[in-house]
């Protein structure tokens, strides 16, 4: 399969996928694409939809797991300069998908923009945010997104607004499209006071997960009514490993990936989770990590 000649200087191929995501694990993309702008996305998109290429957005590599056999298609990064810019106006701050959230946190702060301030040190980029509803004392993203720039399956750009982008908890109808930059619409708050409620929730949230552990990753969704920590401890599953993969002692709601672990590893301890929380609560946990 050939991409336009154009297009071959952003393309490589082979590219090792386990280096650029937190479990470590993974082997390569057929196809590994770091666009400029949102022109190259739309054409790269256009040309993988024309060769029937499936197409995976890889942004902090915080919420996947990839399996050793890799992925058979384009993998597009937006992790890169070309969409991490941020800009505000009054109260509206614009960020590129591939900033950092806790950047965005960070600058929203810095300008006395309250409404992203709880969600600081939650890892991964602002597009994966936005598509997963990443939330957290009890308040999602979601909730301040004022509109969406995607690229469709199609290639066509399209804004959307925050009801037609689906936010609900933890999920939104945004998978499968390219997000390029989203909206959010704050409110003017006293920059000291946020300040202050940023440092000392990230004082928590540093706190609450390993510290000597780098390859690590969240695989649960938090359920309705009760942290995914405090079900596991409940349920007696911290410590629980299979493999090279264990959940953490102290903080069960962090997988950890050892040297020597696998995606099949990753997947039989998550599965093993999954059995014994439903069998002893009937709570059927969902996935926060993205199998490829």
């Amino acid at each position: 399969m050939d991409f336009p000649e154009d297009l071959m200087h952003l393309i490589r191929t082979d590219e090792p996928l386990g280096p650029l995501a937190w479990l470590g694990i993974g082997g390569p993309a057929r196809f590994f694409a770091e666009p400029m702008d949102a022109a190259d996305v739309q054409r790269l998109v256009a040309s993988a939809h024309e060769q029937g290429l499936s197409v995976r957005i890889l942004g902090g590599g915080s919420n996947i797991l990839v399996r050793e056999a890799g992925v058979d298609g384009l993998v597009i990064s937006l992790a890169g300069t070309m969409s991490s810019e941020i800009t505000i106006e009054d109260t509206k701050m614009t960020v590129g998908a591939g900033a950092k959230l806790s950047h965005a946190v960070i600058k929203s702060v810095g300008a006395g923009l309250g409404g992203l301030e709880h969600l600081v040190g939650i890892p991964g980029t602002v597009g994966g945010a936005v598509v997963g509803n990443a939330s957290a004392g009890g308040r999602d993203i979601g909730s301040v997104v004022s509109s969406v720039t995607v690229v469709e399956k199609d290639a066509s750009i399209r804004t959307m607004t925050q009801q037609e982008a689906g936010f609900s908890h933890r999920k939104t109808s945004l998978v499968g499209l390219v997000v390029l930059d989203v909206s959010f619409e704050l409110e003017t708050r006293d920059v000291l006071a946020l300040t202050k409620r940023m440092q000392k929730l990230w004082i928590s949230r540093n706190a609450a997960r390993p510290t000597v552990e780098p390859r690590i990753a969240m695989p649960f969704v938090d359920p309705d009514g009760m942290p995914a920590k405090d079900l596991l401890q409940t349920v007696g599953l911290a410590g629980l490993q299979e493999g090279q993969v264990s959940l953490d002692g102290q903080h069960p709601q962090f997988m950890i990936a050892s040297s020597g672990a696998t995606s099949e590893q990753c997947l039989r301890l998550i599965e093993r989770v999954r059995e014994q929380v439903l069998l002893q609560t009937g709570i059927d946990l969902q996935l926060n990590l993205q199998i490829w």
